[in-house]
């Protein structure tokens, strides 16, 4: 058993970046670099890691860092091409012209246009795309931000084609991908494919009401105090669940039968096609318009330094998006998803990808340290597949020079924040995960190991229902449904293993807990309100978001302890 020292100091480094970002409000760019220091001084003097053991950790925590990177990367070259080209103005027509009705166009901006940005770009790109467009619809700024960050949720699992999946999960976890094969009988990249698909099952059973909720927090709290009732929340609540379980469907097929890097696209895609489809046959539209109070009506913390109705997306084509059709805008997204398809499922050029050395960045042994090692597959990851449909668009666009460097500027521009922070917060992890593979380690294991043993020791058979709302702490603090999913991934797995709970189940509710997290993130908040020129209003949208957290939270540890202990029990 470790001692209570040890459980403190291991527990130091998590204290020390909650405190400084969430206490203090410090930037993720200061924070990470100290936490990450105490990890190295904890990990010097507490667990005895010479300082080449620790300096190989931070450099695979900064490889991993970095194909993160690559990935963002991608992602955000293709969506601002979109958005230099009008391709993304004219996605965008085609839900804005189905309905005036408030509600409707929170569920197909609000919700399916989120969860497909979500699904394609991630790392806060959902709301701080979409919050402008509702803001130039004539939404209040406030309104607009709450329903983005809200109607994503579902998606942030699987944003940026899968990152908090490929990333989160499998890198925390090569640690025990021994223990994943000899009593598991797979591998770990098929172990992240299953939690990946337990947890598409918490969100469909949890998150289909999402749609619903975006639109009952605006209208509700979007309304004079003397004139809220419940009324216009049930009249489109058919549409709301039509729409979450046209979503969800698809969704949990992708996670199940595909790989965890379609289900997000997949699901807003398709669930989106037919929830428009059917609001243009009459069906499931309102009686009435619904709308929000006359604009001189409006508290000052509604709006901000850009008023509603106003362009805020100048930077695109738009008498380009006019003339553009629907399958031209959205053909780089649906490349994108066939080539990610054919490279996973084609044997030949899946081995081709990962085999070829020149395809491959890798550091085995590092420092002679045989616990230590890394790589980055450039190509196989989704980040190069990103590029490739990025560079088809321009073609298929007919873009010159300008937009074309318009829109890789924008993308590297909007990376360089989380470079820092990314690399600083994935060594700390990295350090607190191998800190019990050095030699005279003690023999409690790693601060990690001492962490979860400690947590299984003291939750007992409660703990499924409290690793959703670790997961919603971790990417509270972090930003990051990856970087929570890094940072408590083996924690959970340790515990689940202890405890002798299904891994699987438990570690996915780690990546549920993670995404609902998100939408009280400080810096992603801050994000979205900056786009719509509400900076300082982040206690109000923290406020309201909190009500869909503690909803998915306690629902999340109610189904972890059902799935645990009653319906899964057996599963590895």
């Amino acid at each position: 058993m470790p001692t209570i020292a040890e459980v403190a100091f291991a527990l130091l480094p998590l204290l020390i970046v909650g405190a400084l970002l969430v206490v203090f409000l410090w930037p993720a760019t200061r924070a990470t670099p100290i936490a990450w220091g105490s990890a190295v001084v904890i990990g010097y003097f507490v667990w005895g890691n010479p300082v080449e053991y620790l300096a190989g950790a931070s450099i695979v925590g900064a490889m991993t860092a970095f194909e993160i990177l690559w990935i963002i990367f991608g992602a955000l070259v293709l969506l601002y091409t979109l958005m230099e080209a009008g391709a993304f103005d004219r996605i965008n027509e085609g839900f804005v012209t189905v309905s005036d009705d408030r509600r409707v166009q929170i569920v197909l901006l609000g919700f399916f246009l989120t969860t497909f940005i979500e699904g394609a770009a991630g790392f806060g790109s959902a709301a701080a795309v979409a919050a402008p467009l509702m803001l130039a619809l004539g939404f209040p700024a406030l309104a607009a931000v709450v329903a983005a960050l809200i109607g994503h949720t579902i998606a942030v699992t699987y944003g940026a084609v899968g990152t908090p999946i490929n990333i989160g999960v499998q890198s925390p976890l090569e640690i025990h991908q021994e223990t994943i094969m000899e009593e598991g009988g797979m591998s770990l990249t098929e172990y992240a494919i299953e939690v990946s698909a337990w947890a598409a099952t918490y969100h469909a059973i949890i998150g289909f009401v999402m749609p619903l909720l975006a639109v009952g927090m605006v209208v509700y709290f979007f309304t004079p105090e003397e004139d809220r009732s419940l009324g216009p929340i049930l009249e489109v609540a058919p549409l709301c669940l039509f729409a979450g379980i046209t979503f969800v469907i698809p969704y949990w097929l992708s996670a199940w039968f595909l790989t965890y890097e379609f289900p997000a696209i997949i699901g807003s895609m398709i669930g989106g096609a037919v929830t428009v489809a059917v609001l243009r046959a009459g069906y499931l539209r309102p009686d009435d318009d619904w709308g929000f109070p006359p604009r001189e009506e409006w508290p000052d913390h509604w709006v901000g330094s850009i008023e509603p109705g106003a362009d805020t997306n100048g930077e695109s084509e738009a008498s380009t998006a006019t003339s553009m059709s629907l399958l031209r805008a959205w053909a780089p997204y649906v490349l994108l998803v066939i080539l990610l398809v054919l490279t996973r499922i084609i044997d030949p050029v899946a081995d081709l990808l990962v085999e070829t050395p020149a395809f491959v960045i890798d550091w085995t042994a590092i420092f002679g340290y045989e616990a230590l090692e890394a790589e980055i597959e450039w190509v196989n990851a989704p980040g190069f597949w990103l590029l490739v449909s990025a560079l088809i668009a321009v073609p298929l666009y007919d873009m010159d020079a300008t937009q074309v460097t318009s829109a890789w500027a924008e993308a590297a521009r909007k990376i360089t924040a989380p470079v820092i922070a990314l690399v600083f917060v994935i060594a700390m992890v990295e350090i607190m995960i191998s800190s019990g593979g050095a030699p005279n380690a003690p023999e409690v294991g790693s601060m990690m190991d001492v962490l979860a043993t400690t947590t299984a020791d003291v939750a007992g058979p409660v703990y499924p229902a409290i690793v959703a709302l670790i997961g919603a702490l971790g990417a509270g603090m972090a930003g990051s449904n990856t970087v929570s999913n890094i940072t408590f991934g083996s924690f959970h797995f340790t515990a689940a293993q202890e405890l002798g709970l299904p891994t699987q189940i438990i570690v996915a509710a780690q990546t549920v807990g993670g995404a609902i997290g998100n939408i009280v993130a400080i810096h992603n908040v801050v994000a979205a309100l900056a786009t719509v020129g509400l900076v300082g209003q982040e206690g109000h949208v923290i406020r309201f978001n909190l009500v869909p957290v503690l909803y998915y939270t306690v629902c999340a540890g109610v189904l972890s302890l059902l799935f645990a202990y009653v319906l899964f029990p057996n599963v590895f």
